[in-house]
């Protein structure tokens, strides 16, 4: 092999790569701007003030206290974890993976998205979104202690999820994203943080 054909190898898989990433991101903003051009008048309210609603992880907090206040020990743990999670997640999203990323945010007005949808846009990076990815490692984590608590826990991370994109703030893309790093993370921390945690305790007591 020539040392033309070793270097063209890899150009050729980079120069494929960007076409991918080009494509996806056309098909990430098609989806968007169908989003932003289907009337939806009957939800546009509701997802507003739902998406409100998620900010700081408002209705995961709700969520933990209530676990914690009425599912005895197994609720208490559940919602341990579940914070645990979402804490977490939280840092790897926001002060790591947006950084990392630092994809712009949509612009609500060059898509025509409805003002009634439009909620305040966030200063931060649009990719992944950090409400996504709080509301499934919140699901998560409730999950691995609790699944049965975490069936309605896992729909409302869905809507909050899709309400991102349809209020304007995201595209889908980042929406899914932040649900895997959701899922993911939360994994992380039920399997190897917190054991070793756990660990790391036991041993200094």
């Amino acid at each position: 092999m020539s040392y033309e054909d070793t270097v063209r190898g890899p150009v050729a898989l980079r120069g494929k790569a960007r076409r991918w990433l080009a494509d996806a991101e056309r098909l990430d903003q098609a989806v968007y701007a169908a989003i932003a051009n289907t009337p939806t008048p009957a939800l546009d309210r509701a997802l507003r003030q739902l998406t409100r609603a998620a900010d700081h992880s408002k209705l995961s907090l709700a969520a933990a206290g209530a676990l914690a206040l009425a599912g005895g020990p197994t609720g208490r743990r559940a919602a341990a974890q579940g914070l645990a999670s979402l804490a977490v997640t939280s840092v790897v999203v926001n002060a790591g993976l947006k950084l990392a990323a630092r994809r712009r945010r949509p612009d609500p007005s060059a898509h025509a998205v409805p003002e009634s949808r439009q909620v305040r846009m966030p200063i931060s990076r649009s990719f992944p979104s950090g409400h996504s990815a709080a509301a499934f490692a919140f699901a998560t984590g409730v999950g691995e202690v609790s699944p049965g608590a975490a069936l309605p826990l896992r729909a409302l991370a869905v809507v909050v999820a899709y309400s991102r994109v349809h209020t304007g703030v995201h595209y889908p893309g980042d929406v899914i994203a932040g649900a895997l790093a959701g899922v993911s993370l939360a994994e992380l921390t039920g399997r190897v943080i917190l054991p070793r945690a756990l660990a790391r305790a036991k041993a200094g007591s």
